[in-house]
């Protein structure tokens, strides 16, 4: 067990030294070295939610040009864990901005980072989940709304919104609950 613990800990320090050389140099190449490593896992997220083989390539494209602005101006902890997050999240806009598709396609709604998913469901629940979101005290639907679907992290949140550093995390803590909660009570009926 503390050998696998070590690799994953090899495995973060080295990503970290990527990305810290790229946001000091900004050079691609370094970038395009950390993103090939998990090139197959984002091909992955954008095939689960997109089930297109030729849409996901492109995604995966669309998400590298994205990433080399989002990496300079984020503050990333785990690389791994924060480009899925930014992977599905433009799986999800590609798929609300593109109406043609029709809904008995679409595919899972929200999934969050560190293990604690929410629930995944069809776009009947996308519509529940947002229905849910409007029920939310407003510092919990504003913490929400900042840190997954504008992808911000607690320190811009902090700055953004006034709130302290422990509001923020709770107010997205007790946020995800009370999301949970309603969408449960919502489905049985």
């Amino acid at each position: 067990m503390n050998f696998l613990k070590s690799q994953a800990t090899i495995i973060d320090l080295a990503d970290e030294r990527l990305l810290l050389a790229y946001k000091q140099n900004g050079d691609l190449k370094t970038l395009a070295s950390l993103y090939e490593k998990y090139m197959h896992l984002v091909y992955g997220v954008c095939l689960k939610y997109l089930r297109d083989e030729e849409l996901s390539k492109d995604a995966v494209m669309q998400i590298f040009e994205e990433l080399i602005d989002k990496a300079q101006r984020h503050e990333i902890k785990n690389f791994k864990s924060w480009l899925h997050v930014l992977s599905r999240n433009f799986c999800l806009m590609q798929l609300r901005s593109d109406k043609k598709m029709p809904t008995e396609t679409l595919p899972d709604f929200m999934e969050f980072v560190d293990d604690t998913h929410l629930y995944e469901e069809q776009e009947g629940d996308m519509q529940l989940l947002e229905r849910c979101k409007e029920k939310l005290p407003s510092a919990q639907k504003i913490s929400i709304q900042l840190f997954y679907l504008a992808e911000k992290c607690y320190k811009e949140i902090v700055e953004e919104t006034g709130y302290t550093l422990n509001e923020v995390k709770s107010y997205i803590q007790n946020g995800k609950r009370n999301l949970k909660i309603c969408v449960e009570k919502n489905r049985e009926r």
